[in-house]
């Protein structure tokens, strides 16, 4: 198996090192990653600008591009090989609910998906890298897993809990759940004494329930939620054709 690794904290970040040394013994793996944080790049492309591609001295290959960038050059030419398989992570924290929207770590693992590849975004819970060695062998299990028995191609969004392995509990099937909308915006002034804004942070939890990724993820267990990407509204298709005939 030939597995492509990218993430959105950067080629440095512990997590995508610790991805790469549990999947190294099972697959034959190549690194191409952002050079630096683009941490809620969700699935953007660059194209005003050439995307620039280095090696670093661990080994990996690093970009000036976007998460979606590094796998869609990788695929497209910087390669000598198709991946059989694309992975995300170790994110620096959860991915779940709408987070998956905005998430460069999930849209990295959709651009695999998006050329009929395999794919799957791995994260971390709580920031912070507690028990990130724990993480990567989960994401090694996860592989191993569903790689043979899922119908190709698949998208799964992965989160596990900062806590040892064998402390883990099993891994679930779930659904995405739901937040409330984000809090307000953080305003500030700059040096200029202009008037400067920060996204706010996430809203609170509106849908937790049975079944849902934050239902498993509160109950201990290691969360995995199929993705699809036609977000064609059905039900209201059917209205729509009416009113338009």
């Amino acid at each position: 198996m030939r597995i492509l690794i990218s993430n959105d904290d950067g080629y440095l970040a512990p997590g995508i090192s610790a991805l790469a040394k549990a999947l190294e013994s099972v697959a034959e793996i190549a690194v191409v990653a952002p050079d630096s944080n683009r941490s809620g790049a969700s699935s953007s492309l660059t194209l005003e600008r050439p995307i620039s591609v280095y090696k670093g001295n661990n080994g990996f290959l690093y970009t000036t591009g976007t998460p979606s960038d590094c796998v869609h050059i990788a695929v497209t030419g910087v390669l000598p090989w198709r991946p059989d398989l694309v992975v995300a992570g170790i994110n620096h924290g959860q991915n779940m609910g709408e987070d998956t929207i905005y998430s460069g770590t999930v849209a990295a693992a959709m651009e695999g998906y998006l050329f009929d590849i395999p794919s799957i975004a791995f994260s971390q819970v709580n920031k912070g890298w507690a028990e990130l060695e724990s993480a990567a062998l989960v994401a090694r299990d996860v592989v191993l897993r569903v790689y043979e028995k899922l119908p190709k191609p698949f998208l799964l969004n992965v989160n596990i809990p900062n806590k040892p392995y064998a402390e883990l509990k099993k891994i679930c099937a779930t659904r995405l759940g739901r937040r409330h909308e984000s809090e307000a915006v953080i305003r500030e002034k700059d040096p200029f004494d202009r008037e400067i804004f920060w996204i706010g942070p996430s809203g609170p939890v509106r849908d937790a329930g049975e079944g849902t990724d934050f239902h498993a993820i509160r109950s201990g267990h290691v969360s995995v939620t199929p993705l699809q990407l036609d977000w064609t509204h059905t039900s209201v298709l059917g209205d729509l054709k009416k009113i338009l005939e």
